[in-house]
């Protein structure tokens, strides 16, 4: 039996959700307004920070204290005692000497000494002091072709008695050796073989 239109009760699906485009433009301005303040804050945090100006390394860079040493290297290690060039300042590993020099005289080690990269502008009158200092330190007498000599003469004297040391080390343990073996074999043994030691004629 059909059912006619105006005795059926029926639920309305053709619902449609109704937005209020007032309200929501309002929220969308309140957002962009919070983000604009959001942004003012991140950007004006505070006054910049000064920083000093780069000045001369007063220390040594110790490059070559472990040069040549082996080291056991374990994962759980400290940082300053794992393989590498150890920066104290910004608790960092190097690998090489050359990437180690970049780090200490590159902007993040500078920032964390309170520096800029920013070289100091000289005056007039402190170019004048260090021309100054400069002349007196090379003025005549201060140092002379004799002292060079001298100083080249004295390291060419401890070469050579370097090398001579070395020699006699060699000697000695040539010696040793030769001694070793004489006591390892049995005179007799060794006369019957047809021999009496086996130290080298050559000298």
């Amino acid at each position: 039996m059909a059912h006619t239109s105006d005795n059926v009760v029926g639920v309305d699906n053709t619902f449609r959700r109704k937005f209020d485009r007032d309200e929501y433009l309002e929220r969308a301005r309140e957002r962009e307004k919070q983000e604009a303040e959001s942004r003012g804050k991140s950007k004006s945090r505070g006054p910049p920070v000064q920083r000093k100006p780069l000045k001369h390394r007063d220390y040594e860079v110790d490059l070559d204290s472990r040069l040549g040493k082996t080291q056991v290297v374990t994962p759980v290690a400290p940082l300053s005692q794992q393989a590498g060039y150890f920066c104290s300042v910004c608790e960092c590993v190097v690998k090489d000497s050359a990437n180690y020099l970049d780090h200490i005289n590159g902007k993040k080690h500078q920032r964390a000494l309170g520096m800029s990269m920013r070289v100091e502008r000289a005056s007039v009158e402190q170019v004048k002091e260090r021309f100054e200092l400069l002349k007196k330190r090379s003025a005549p007498g201060s140092f002379t072709e004799q002292d060079l000599d001298e100083r080249i003469l004295k390291q060419q004297q401890e070469e050579e008695e370097r090398k001579r040391q070395r020699r006699e080390k060699k000697k000695e343990k040539k010696k040793e050796k030769a001694a070793e073996e004489e006591v390892d074999m049995d005179p007799d043994v060794a006369a019957m073989m047809g021999f009496g030691g086996f130290s080298s004629s050559k000298k």
